[in-house]
């Protein structure tokens, strides 16, 4: 059995401060993400971002404070099955938020920044402007 039909899935953390999102952006590549990654065999959405937030941003996320904001999907234009799956999430931290090796650098982005983003990214922009979090 291979992974044939398995959409891949990352947990990303969604932070809001004064009308702007933190991304991150990784060496060697020009598009901004939502900081977060994809889970290890037997974690737990909790376990994944707590993992992810802390290896990126040097960050501790606390787990309790958790609340699911959304999961969006990008899907093939061929047959409109998904392609890529993003499961976000507010929470509070503790911690300095300062880039790892892994993360090239993290900024705060309003709305206009959207097209620096993923497509996945750009769904959540989207939700967030409508929500009226976004700026």
């Amino acid at each position: 059995m291979g992974d044939e039909g398995v959409v891949p899935e990352k947990v990303a953390w969604v932070l809001v401060r004064d009308g702007r999102v933190l991304v991150t952006r990784n060496h060697g590549v020009d598009l901004f993400y939502f900081p977060g990654g994809k889970r290890e065999p037997g974690e737990s959405d909790a376990e994944t971002l707590v993992r992810e937030i802390d290896e990126e941003l040097r960050s501790q996320v606390d787990p309790a404070t958790m609340t699911h904001v959304g999961t969006f999907e990008t899907r093939s234009e061929d047959d409109g099955r998904p392609e890529f799956r993003m499961i976000c999430y507010t929470a509070e931290y503790a911690g300095p938020l300062l880039p790892s090796r892994e993360v090239a650098e993290s900024d705060w982005f309003g709305y206009g920044d959207r097209a620096r983003v993923s497509a996945v990214d750009r769904m959540v922009f989207d939700m967030l402007r409508d929500s009226g979090r976004l700026n």
